[in-house]
């Protein structure tokens, strides 16, 4: 992650040290279960705790720049401060042992970072669901005025989804949080399942019940796909608030600060850059998603064809997945609405938005649906012209009048009946009486 986006909380489960530390964790572990076992000495056990402290990351790096290989810089790093009780380390293990489950405890603690932004941003969904349930406004279909609808419902819709990503989320971060300690191709003909079941306890993962050697990768596949999901979620709401600002709708405008300036060249301008950024990091997480999809084929089910493209997809797709959804909550929670200018839209067309109330009303009086359809079609046409209002031409159209009065008219034109009915997503979503 470039420093621009980066959470500091997620810098630190990604750093080099960190990733030693576990990785020096999960040695001392195995030896602690093999001091349990028998196998190791408990004296040599005692020394070899006593005696590594933290990973020297500078010595690792420069042992890696001669053996070509992370994990036997680290044990060389490590081992080349004990005496002969340093030949316990790794005993029976094979790399992706230590990688995997490493990488497993990183990426369960990295996607609660993203769990909890994504709580927040359903806390602030929530409140603009409920504080805007009765703000009335038009909805729009194919970009065209539709019928009315409230701000709040539009709101409610959003929280409903965002409510299935946590699900997801939560899933993922199950499936992606176990470990294996099984040995070069995960037979545990050299490591015991006990000292398998120690360490992982010891991390709090639970144990692949099938490695290969390497975890497969169908759970890293999970994860990433689920964020690009969220990030699918997150562009839904941040493009939805970039045409509200669109200057010919005003209706919702993300946070402009004091001292903000929209453009380089117009003063005057106030640009959408928060929603604009989100829908960018969602192109970014549905591209990561690929490739954890691609690194599910192994040769002979074990190789290091992944490795490479993981080192740089898992900080990155987390990273963006949590900044971007930090994002939009700061700007949700910022959001200023126009009510007035709703009400203002949503009365832009004269009613012609009551179109289908006013065809239904026509049809339970007894009309045929195609000849009441035209009829209507016939008096929105005169009012897109010019040539009268909606109202009007309702009014003065004596095929209409034979299936509806005046008051049957103003009736099916009314607001507060086309809202009502908003309750049924509300209970739905157990935000009916909510405060």
């Amino acid at each position: 992650m470039i420093d621009r986006y980066a959470l500091p909380e997620l810098r630190e489960v990604f750093g080099e040290q960190h990733k030693l530390d576990l990785w020096l964790r999960i040695e001392l572990l195995a030896v602690e279960a093999l001091r349990d076992a028998g196998v190791v000495p408990h004296d040599d056990f005692e020394r070899i705790r006593g005696a590594v402290g933290e990973v020297d990351a500078r010595r690792a790096r420069e042992i890696e720049r001669e053996s070509q290989h992370d994990v036997i810089a680290f044990l060389r790093s490590v081992t080349e401060r004990l005496g002969p009780e340093g030949r316990w380390l790794h005993y029976g293990l094979t790399s992706s042992d230590v990688l995997d489950t490493a990488t497993a405890a990183v990426l369960r603690d990295a996607t609660r970072v993203v769990e909890g932004e994504l709580q927040r941003l359903i806390g602030v969904v929530r409140r603009l669901a409920l504080q805007y349930r009765d703000t009335p406004m038009v909805g729009r279909s194919h970009g065209i005025h539709a019928e009315p609808m409230t701000f709040g419902f539009k709101a409610a819709g959003w929280y409903a989804e965002l409510l299935r990503d946590a699900e997801r989320l939560a899933r993922a971060r199950d499936g992606i949080g176990v470990g294996s300690i099984s040995g070069a191709v995960g037979t545990h003909a050299n490591v015991s399942g006990g000292v398998e079941r120690h360490v992982l306890a010891g991390l709090g993962l639970a144990a692949d019940p099938a490695p290969t050697q390497v975890i497969s990768r169908d759970r890293h596949a999970e994860l990433l796909t689920t964020l690009a999901i969220l990030g699918g979620t997150l562009e839904r709401v941040a493009v939805e608030i970039r045409h509200l600002q669109r200057t010919e709708v005003a209706e919702a405008f993300e946070p402009f600060g004091s001292g903000q300036q929209g453009s380089s060249a117009m003063p005057h301008k106030r640009n959408p850059i928060l929603a604009e950024r989100v829908t960018g990091m969602a192109r970014l997480l549905r591209g990561d998603a690929l490739i954890g999809l691609e690194n599910m084929a192994l040769w002979h089910e074990r190789d290091i064809s992944h490795s490479s493209a993981e080192r740089f997809v898992f900080e990155r797709a987390l990273g963006v997945a949590a900044y971007a959804t930090r994002t939009l909550g700061d700007m949700l929670d910022g959001l200023e609405v126009d009510a007035d200018r709703m009400l203002h839209n949503l009365a832009e067309l004269g009613g012609m938005v009551y179109s289908e109330a006013l065809l239904l009303a026509m049809i339970s009086k007894g009309a045929d649906r195609q000849a009441a359809y035209r009829l209507l079609q016939a008096a929105a046409k005169r009012a897109y012209s010019g040539e009268s209002t909606f109202a009007d031409a309702l009014h003065a159209d004596p095929a209409i009048g034979e299936w509806l009065s005046a008051d049957e008219i103003e009736l099916a034109m009314d607001l507060t009946h086309h809202l009502a009915g908003i309750e049924v997503t509300y209970r739905a979503l157990g935000l009916d009486g909510a405060a």
